[in-house]
């Protein structure tokens, strides 16, 4: 199992796995190969200053010094901490690491007194879908408007004893 460690968005490591997940998500919402523009420009336009310090969390795997997936929280009330940028390369999926990355998020989220996640996902985004839902998540009402937000997920987080 690759390395999984908390690191600043901004690092040129997380930038390297941001930049795939962003072409991934990309290229399938619009059915072609994404741009370096494109890419650029949700960088650019979605940063993930909210993924760092008191507010927030961004977890980084890696394996051999190569950068593999991804997951972050942002913290968005004292009790909730909203998934994001949960992403696992081509090379290294089916291989339990995006249920490892969600599994450090909540960890630490709840380490950061938050006893609820929740998270929003697109229709195309199938396996996101299934893994969430086989990590105790269940669909829930729309908590935001998101031009690309299609289904809404929540989880009560365990609190150790």
């Amino acid at each position: 199992m690759p390395e999984i460690l908390r690191v600043d968005p901004a690092s040129a490591d997380a930038v390297a796995i941001l930049r795939r997940y962003y072409d991934d998500i990309i290229t399938r919402y619009y059915g072609r190969p994404a741009t370096e523009a494109e890419v650029d420009e949700q960088l650019a336009g979605d940063p993930d200053d909210d993924l760092r310090d008191d507010l927030g969390v961004f977890f980084l795997a890696s394996e051999a010094g190569r950068a593999l997936g991804c997951a972050g929280a942002r913290y968005v009330d004292a009790d909730t901490a909203e998934l994001t940028r949960v992403f696992v390369a081509p090379e290294a999926r089916g291989s339990g690491l995006a249920a490892a990355l969600v599994a450090a998020v909540e960890a630490e989220s709840m380490r950061h007194g938050r006893t609820r996640a929740r998270l929003d996902t697109r229709d195309d985004l199938v396996e996101a879908r299934a893994l969430y839902a086989k990590l105790g998540y269940t669909e829930v009402a729309p908590f935001n408007d998101s031009p690309y937000a299609e289904h809404w997920f929540a989880k009560e987080l365990a609190q150790e004893p």
